[in-house]
């Protein structure tokens, strides 16, 4: 399975007052970077059929009450070919640049509920909001004004950290698209394109309206 990172700048998290990480976190942190696979890893884009989406919206009556999203969609079609919830309350704090650790349970139960079934549907990759390299927000502040409809982001390095990317004609604001777990920045940006019908790729979208709608309708 592979991931595609995206910042569409949705909200998700509740507002809390940001807390300091826990020093493991940070260890755990490096140590996944470690095992990052920047290249592709996976069957070819021509293979792929269903794709995931994930999200978490905050209860406005209490703030610690979460429900997370799982969407996957038919790649082609872009139709919602599953769904499922989980609504759950949370008791990890808010942390700038650790917010998995925070979110990630949730969602990843999701997922292995859907594997232990052998659900038919099971995405092949799936597109994460909020994610993108910290490296590549940092060289956003000088572009917050984006002219161009693709830019590269480029350190002074040379490397290349992600692209901002206006997704669809009449998007004003870009989205930003770094690498995925074994998946290269070109494939991820393709794969993208390929899921958006509006400015937010459609597994995030329909992830995040999903999420609100269950929790409006449930009272929660």
């Amino acid at each position: 399975m592979a991931n595609s990172n995206l910042d569409t700048d949705n909200e998700s998290q509740c507002g809390t007052e940001p807390a300091p990480p826990p020093s493991n976190w940070e260890e755990s942190q490096d140590s996944m970077k470690k095992k990052l696979i920047a290249e592709d890893e996976f069957v070819s884009t021509e293979a792929l059929r269903y794709v995931g989406g994930v999200d978490i919206s905050f209860s406005k009556e209490d703030p610690s009450v979460a429900c997370g999203t799982l969407v996957v969609l038919e790649l082609h079609s872009l139709r919602v070919v599953y769904e499922d919830f989980s609504v759950v309350t949370l008791h990890v704090p808010y942390v700038p640049g650790f917010l998995a650790f925070r979110e990630a349970p949730v969602l990843l139960e999701l997922l292995e509920k859907m594997k232990n079934n052998a659900n038919p549907f099971y995405p092949q990759l799936h597109h994460v909001d909020g994610l993108t390299l910290s490296r590549v927000k940092e060289l956003l502040k000088a572009r917050e004004h984006l002219a161009e409809d693709f830019i590269t982001l480029t350190g002074d390095s040379g490397r290349i950290w992600g692209v901002a990317m206006r997704s669809t004609g009449g998007s004003l604001k870009p989205i930003f698209v770094s690498i995925g777990h074994r998946m290269s920045l070109d494939t991820a940006v393709a794969i993208v394109k390929m899921t958006c019908k509006y400015r937010v790729p459609e597994p995030i979208r329909q992830a995040d309206i999903r999420s609100r709608e269950y929790l409006r309708k449930h009272r929660v």
